[in-house]
């Protein structure tokens, strides 16, 4: 089997790749011009991989690319992928996220309509909850140009799968973490900060609405459910979610008790990280994910915060000679 990841080199394209390898995929990636190239959560299967350039903003570029590489399932994870960022520059979050995603179907219309496609669509669509907790039927309701983006994206993936007969489906995945996070995310500020402090290395951190609740898990848990999708008979969107719900207070409380430090001592509140429409509460229900695909997370809200802080920590003692 062939498999292409755009996104390769972000956190969910690296988990994906690890994945495929292990099932004996020949894996493509599909990586952007740069100058400065960032391959640090690939570097260990750089030799097993084929990296490829091609730009969701460009059209011919996407058709070369499925012409060479050939595969049997595309996986688009490439993305401007920072809620935040998608205030300041939502002209160009609108084009990756949602104009890419109807290039990337168009290059597989147009050159093997046999190909799979999965699009990474994100439970941001939810936005202001309609119901709690989200199933593939709630509503969408965004509260940022970000989860507008995806929402198109969303429906220009169900729109192909109905008007071409192309195996189009979306994962609707709700946050999900790993220590490959980058730093920009809520959740990799709080573990790197709480290990940073425990080092000497930083005396507080600084955070924006600490009682916004999400359902957080394993990155390496949610891309074996994008697989999985693959594999069905049929194409169909699922939510995939660990069902349950943490503050981002609960989330400082764990990564600094597993330091022996009080959060309290040290976190404090910075109006400028406190979003213009904030989404509350994100709480996803995966019953038709466990009942059709099989899918479990395995890795446990705690489990996932632990093991995050514990190679932050070893990551900064290797990177300061401490």
């Amino acid at each position: 089997m062939r498999a292409l990841i755009t996104g390769v080199t972000g956190q969910d394209g690296s988990y994906l790749a690890d994945l495929l390898l292990e099932k004996g995929y020949q894996v493509f990636g599909m990586v952007r011009r740069a100058s400065t190239e960032n391959f640090e959560r690939i570097d260990h299967i750089r030799d097993r991989i084929n990296l490829v350039q091609a730009d969701l903003l460009d059209q011919l570029s996407l058709i070369t690319l499925i012409k060479e590489a050939k595969p049997d399932e595309v996986y688009n994870l490439a993305a401007q992928s920072f809620v935040p960022t998608s205030w300041s520059q939502p002209v160009l979050t609108g084009e990756f996220n949602a104009i890419g995603v109807t290039r990337l179907l168009e290059a597989i219309r147009l050159v093997d309509k046999k190909i799979k496609f999965y699009q990474a669509s994100s439970s941001e669509m939810f936005g202001k909850v309609q119901e709690v907790p989200q199933t593939e039927r709630t509503p969408f309701y965004p509260r940022s140009p970000y989860g507008v983006a995806k929402v198109y994206g969303h429906f220009i993936t169900v729109n192909y799968r109905e008007s071409y007969d192309i195996f189009a489906c979306s994962g609707i995945l709700f946050n999900h973490e790993s220590p490959r996070r980058g730093l920009e995310f809520v959740t990799k500020k709080i573990t790197d900060g709480a290990a940073r402090i425990k080092l000497g290395l930083a005396d507080d951190l600084y955070l924006g609405n600490l009682d916004a609740k999400r359902d957080w898990g394993f990155a390496g848990d949610y891309v074996r459910a994008m697989w999985l999708m693959l594999q069905e008979d049929k194409p169909e969107n699922f939510v995939i979610s660990s069902g349950e719900n943490h503050s981002v207070r609960d989330l400082a409380q764990i990564a600094f008790a597993r330091l022996d430090l009080d959060y309290q001592k040290y976190v404090k509140v910075d109006p400028r990280f406190v979003r213009p429409a904030e989404v509350d509460v994100l709480l996803g229900d995966s019953s038709k994910a466990h009942q059709k695909l099989g899918w479990q997370p395995e890795v446990s809200f705690k489990e996932l915060v632990e093991m995050m802080v514990d190679y932050d920590l070893e990551h900064l003692k290797q990177k300061h000679n401490l």
